[in-house]
């Protein structure tokens, strides 16, 4: 009987993390969404790097969050006024993290939930790490 419920348990883990394996997520690279910028194409930028990171480097007119790494509920909550924003505007949103992975995917999945179309959300590839373009991002 132990042996079937550990064998059970395994399988159950099992599907969890292939779940999450198959999770998508809709990704912009560093090339699109610089055309995205040149063409001033309308759309919500959602920053949620701390505010130290956010200070030193954004995109003019990204709402700032300082939500990183959207782990609690209370860092869910600072996303709130992004969430207004998107809906108020119903354009294209896109997620920039400090990187792009973990943070930017717990955001998604919070606008998702909160109910942004999955077909207007994006992360910006690589976030703001490997923006190429540098001279693009603005200080305080």
């Amino acid at each position: 009987m132990r042996k079937g419920m550990a064998v059970l348990a395994v399988l159950v883990i099992g599907l969890f993390n292939m779940a999450a394996l198959f999770e998508n997520f809709n990704y912009v690279t560093a090339e699109d969404f610089m055309q995205w910028l040149d063409s001033g194409k309308a759309m919500v930028l959602v920053d949620i790097q701390v505010k130290d990171e956010f200070s030193l480097h954004h995109f003019k007119d990204s709402i700032e969050t300082n939500s990183f790494p959207v782990d609690t509920e209370e860092q869910q909550k600072m996303i709130d006024p992004a969430v207004a924003a998107s809906k108020a505007a119903g354009t294209d949103v896109v997620v920039v993290c400090p990187r792009g992975g973990g943070g930017a995917k717990k955001c998604y999945n919070y606008l998702k939930a909160q109910g942004i179309p999955e077909t207007k959300l994006f992360i910006l590839e690589g976030g703001i790490a490997k923006w190429p373009y540098k001279e693009m991002l603005v200080g305080r």
